[in-house]
């Protein structure tokens, strides 16, 4: 276990403030963000277990997506609540606690709620890109992943780190740090992980249902992503599209509208700077996600805020509504020549 001389200053500075709020607080709400990957569905269960050692009452709710089938194992899925933000009354919560959400719309792309809320909002991500929309912000992006900001957090406030805890933290770091090989991934991180792997000698079978769960339909949707990429700029940049026409061509539905796996794929060619996946995934939505293996020249958290999004420098995402296809193709390829002067 890391030593508390090297929790993050930041995390030690908030820790205190986050505290005390939950200690005001009787029932508290979490959730998962919309397509939610290990890191949040982790973050939100190992919270609520960690809430509810401390006598509160505490409900994660599902958010906008169906959480993924690769996740059945994970302690404490089958207590997630099936709703949207918009589906829940705030009244019935003294404290809502926002994990791994950069900003609002990652709360909800239904009706994205406005802050602040009538119940105070802890903010608690790892996302560069976040600009602080709760009541407290702790926003930490030197963590490789917001199950490590609570592993940190979890020590300060001596919790007891039980097996179901243990497990949830476990698979959102491995995950979040592309199974322990992204640069936010340091000697402390790794340590982390040892410590969580003593607790759950048997992590093998998650990572096994993760990486194992694609479906028949995904594998139609990232066939027709991959063969739609286009090159830009000498190969510098590279993107997929794959319009609402070729969803509903082949019924493929949403959830298995994988963006991020077509555009980390995409990464793997190292002639290619900048990656984008684009999915409209219906006549008004429309998802982007973007990769890079050279941070330090092409920041694609950039990118991705010139479309609404975020994320961070090596991977950043966005979704906009209520533009054409076209429209929002053409505007990444621009900025992104501005950006990176291609």
């Amino acid at each position: 276990m890391n030593e508390p001389s090297e929790i993050s200053p930041i995390i030690k500075e908030k820790a205190p403030e986050i505290l005390a709020e939950i200690k005001k607080a009787k029932s508290i709400l979490l959730h998962c963000h919309p397509s939610p990957d290990p890191d949040s569905v982790g973050s939100a269960l190992a919270m609520k277990f960690a809430l509810e050692q401390m006598g509160k009452k505490a409900t994660v709710i599902r958010g906008d997506s169906e959480i993924p089938r690769g996740y059945k194992n994970f302690p404490g899925l089958n207590e997630i609540v099936p709703k949207r933000f918009d589906e829940i009354s705030l009244g019935d919560y003294d404290l809502f606690v926002s994990l791994d959400s950069a900003n609002e719309s990652q709360v909800s792309r239904y009706d994205t709620p406005k802050f602040p809320l009538k119940i105070i909002t802890i903010v608690i991500d790892h996302h560069p890109t976040n600009k602080g929309y709760g009541d407290i912000n702790l926003v930490e992006p030197s963590c490789s992943s917001l199950c490590q900001i609570l592993y940190e957090l979890f020590e300060l406030w001596k919790i007891n780190l039980t097996k179901e805890i243990a497990t949830n933290l476990f698979i959102g770091i491995y995950t979040d740090t592309g199974s322990f090989k992204y640069q936010q991934t340091t000697h402390k991180t790794l340590s982390i992980a040892a410590h969580l792997t003593e607790i759950v000698p048997d992590y093998h079978g998650l990572i096994a249902d993760i990486e194992n769960s694609n479906t028949p339909k995904f594998m139609t949707y990232d066939g027709i992503a991959l063969s739609s990429i286009e090159t830009f700029f000498n190969d510098k940049l590279a993107i997929s599209c794959v319009p609402w026409e070729s969803l509903k061509d082949k019924n493929i539905p949403e959830n298995d509208i994988r963006a991020s796996e077509v555009a980390s794929f995409m990464r793997t060619v190292p002639e290619w700077g900048v990656v984008i996946a684009i999915v409209q995934t219906n006549t008004s939505c429309i998802r982007l996600s973007s990769r890079t293996v050279h941070p330090e020249i092409y920041d694609v958290s950039k990118l991705m805020e010139c479309v609404g999004g975020g994320g961070h420098k090596a991977a950043a995402a966005a979704v906009v509504n209520g533009k054409s296809f076209g429209e929002v193709k053409e505007l990444v390829v621009v900025r992104a020549k501005e950006l990176y002067n291609l």
